[in-house]
């Protein structure tokens, strides 16, 4: 069963509708998803999880059957800044003023810019296969812009990677989360229905592009002023990465995690591509609940 025992809900949220699904009683743990994904991305690791917890599972601003503002100039509203502030909003709406917070991918980016803007919200912070922004694009060389090619493509001005996109979804769909050697079918039928119905939905892909074009420009701004500040996660921070994956071909996830977390960082690669809670669940939960005090 998808999601058994969990709850569909939707919110108003610093002016936009965000889709959410929520289960289990006990400590409250936000989980945010990746590109192109929504929460069903979770379906495999939230029902164990909410043995413990109250599992909170949102579709991220822009993605999912959430609201999608427009592009522009600025793209301030698809900052993880702004994206982060949402869910900090929609905890407190739930009555959760501190809780966990388990993310992946660019969810992870929000998660991280969350943990540095409310300090007092986050108790734990599990990211999966990421490092952090700025750390990409400073340390850009010819494997990251070939291996994660889409952070450029997805950056460029509206709506020019859109339009190319939405000639075919599906196809483009299946390109981008092809990154490493796996069956077509990997994901769950009922996840994947759920990824392309929001995908067709108007303003998606929209919404994806200015993600990437906020990462390469006011998030940027935003980061560097936190590392200036000498700001840092402070809670216990959890960093798993796909074994099958780059990020821990590129980079020292560990270490650099640690110039970012003024707290304990502990982690490990999972035997995963970059889907790790829908590639290898059992790891990922075998690493998450002791971290979570399960």
């Amino acid at each position: 069963m998808f999601f058994p025992s969990f709850t569909l809900d939707h919110r108003e949220v610093s002016g936009q509708a965000l889709r959410l699904r929520r289960g289990g009683e006990g400590p409250p743990l936000l989980l945010l998803h990746g590109n192109p994904q929504t929460h069903a991305m979770w379906h495999k690791v939230a029902p164990q999880l909410a043995r413990h917890h109250t599992v909170i599972c949102p579709d991220l601003r822009g993605y999912g059957l959430s609201g999608k503002p427009p592009a522009s100039a600025s793209h301030l509203a698809y900052s993880k800044r702004a994206m982060a502030a949402d869910m900090l909003e929609l905890m407190r709406q739930l009555g959760f003023p501190r809780f966990g917070v388990v993310s992946h991918d660019r969810g992870a980016r929000v998660a991280h810019r969350l943990a540095l803007d409310a300090p007092d919200a986050v108790e734990r912070l599990a990211v999966m296969d990421i490092v952090p922004t700025l750390e990409h694009f400073e340390r850009t060389d010819m494997a990251f812009a070939m291996g994660y090619y889409h952070w450029f493509f997805l950056a460029q001005p509206h709506d020019r990677p859109e339009r190319m996109i939405l000639r075919d979804i599906e196809d483009w769909f299946d390109l981008h989360t092809g990154r490493e050697p796996k069956d077509a079918t990997f994901f769950h039928p009922e996840a994947r229905a759920d990824y392309l119905a929001a995908l067709r939905a108007p303003g998606t892909v929209t919404a994806i592009c200015e993600d990437y074009r906020a990462a390469a420009t006011i998030d940027l701004e935003h980061d560097r002023a936190s590392r200036a500040a000498r700001q840092r996660v402070q809670c216990p921070l959890l960093v798993l990465w796909g074994g099958k994956g780059r990020i821990g071909e590129w980079y020292d996830p560990l270490a650099l995690w640690g110039q970012y977390a003024a707290g304990p960082v502990s982690g490990q690669p999972v035997p995963s591509g970059h889907y790790l809670a829908e590639e290898a669940p059992d790891a990922v939960l075998a690493a998450l609940e002791p971290f979570l005090g399960q």
